[in-house]
């Protein structure tokens, strides 16, 4: 029986997690479930598979998960300290705590060993080569749960990288995929957060209608996979049928399809190097009928080109990257800022700090902690340079 940590047990990646646990319940046994302050959720959640251990990030939320957990048998604790420490003692732990607020934990389960399984941007993104170098001291198996990533690694040959000729992230162009640069100018946060295929939380959403969110993933791709990122390309496909692609030295391509559910990588990542029963029903070709790809734009999703800039420069510039959008897609869900002023200020921030390659995870703490400064200076002056960055 697998030991499972759920890190983030009341999101979207840890729901979906905790739907195919409980299907499977000789084959899983829950440790710990985190989560930061949704007591009720998390405290049923614990109920439903007796997990030995509940944790609320914040601690002002312990004394009402005491409460809902009385007589239950699942201990309860509060605070970030130990929510990292629920995160060791697994065989196998699930990353998904949105936010930097994910790095400490993410890093604490490394530490321990066993198979981690990353669901959140911020660790390879912000924090690539330290939690890499983590993992190669501890042994630690990194797998990813992200679909693309995921599909990568079912494709590629990790031993023979020099047989690949290419990695495609497929991306589906998010909800304003074909409209103009000034149309975009009107987008309101609703219409953000409206994915045309996948049900998803609303930072994510609207990652995903910037392109940032796939700006991101090829940063995640380039610390992940043994390939050059010149190889790694992005190319939309509407449908979201074909999660990523490989193509090798030979001609070949090897491609993952499945439908659009986050439950069909996490339970490859579950049963890993097995294969698990989900509830998914089997594509339908014949009802899909058609693949389209298209080229990704980096004129009218000015974030692609930013991510491809930051990884290239590397150091310290993709933890900025990732820093100043979360500000700004906070701003922007807040009515704050514009659809487009997401990437400038991105760009403005980026432009203004450039400090030396972290080289521990407190650094790369202190390099967030002042990129969120910064980009918060610039909403509230109200200085992006928005036409700089979409021209």
């Amino acid at each position: 029986m697998k030991t499972i940590n759920i890190l983030g047990a009341t999101g979207s990646v840890g729901t979906s997690t905790l739907d195919l646990v409980e299907r499977e319940p000789d084959r899983f046994r829950v440790r710990a479930l985190t989560a930061n302050c949704d007591v009720d959720r998390l405290a049923a959640a614990a109920i439903r598979t007796g997990a030995e251990l509940a944790v609320v990030a914040d601690a002002t939320c312990l004394p009402a998960l005491r409460d809902a957990l009385a007589g239950t048998g699942t201990r309860a604790a509060g605070g970030r300290q130990a929510v990292c420490e629920a995160a060791r003692g697994a065989d196998w732990t699930m990353g998904a705590i949105v936010g930097c607020a994910g790095l400490g934990p993410v890093m604490a389960a490394i530490e321990d060993g066993g198979t981690v399984v990353l669901a959140n941007k911020e660790p390879l993104v912000s924090a690539g080569e330290v939690i890499l170098a983590a993992a190669a001291r501890s042994g630690a198996t990194l797998l990813p749960a992200d679909s693309e990533h995921n599909a990568i690694f079912q494709c590629l040959e990790m031993a023979h990288p020099e047989r690949v000729r290419r990695i495609i992230l497929t991306a589906s162009g998010g909800p304003f995929r074909d409209w103009s640069t000034d149309a975009m100018r009107a987008v309101t946060p609703a219409q953000a957060v409206a994915h045309p295929n996948w049900s998803m939380g609303a930072k994510i959403s609207v990652d995903s209608a910037t392109m940032m969110n796939k700006g991101l993933e090829l940063i995640e791709a380039a610390r992940l996979f043994p390939v050059p990122a010149d190889r790694i390309e992005i190319v939309l496909h509407r449908q979201s049928v074909i999660h990523s692609m490989v193509d090798y030295v030979d001609g070949s391509m090897l491609a993952q399809l499945g439908p659009s559910d986050m439950r069909v990588p996490i339970a490859h990542t579950l049963a890993w190097p097995d294969r698990m029963t989900t509830p998914m029903e089997p594509l339908d070709l014949v009802r899909i009928g058609r693949l389209d790809f298209e080229e990704a734009d980096p004129v009218r999703f000015p974030a692609l080109r930013l991510a491809r800039e930051a990884l290239d420069a590397g150091g310290a510039r993709p933890a900025i990257l990732n820093a100043a959008n979360e500000i700004a897609v906070a701003a922007f869900l807040a009515n704050r800022i514009g659809f487009l002023e997401i990437a400038a200020i991105v760009a403005d921030t980026l432009d203004r700090f450039d400090p030396p390659p972290p080289g521990t995870l407190e650094d790369v703490l202190d390099v967030d902690a002042e990129a969120r400064r910064l980009a918060e200076d610039l909403i509230q002056g109200s200085g992006s340079r928005v036409e700089d960055c979409v021209v």
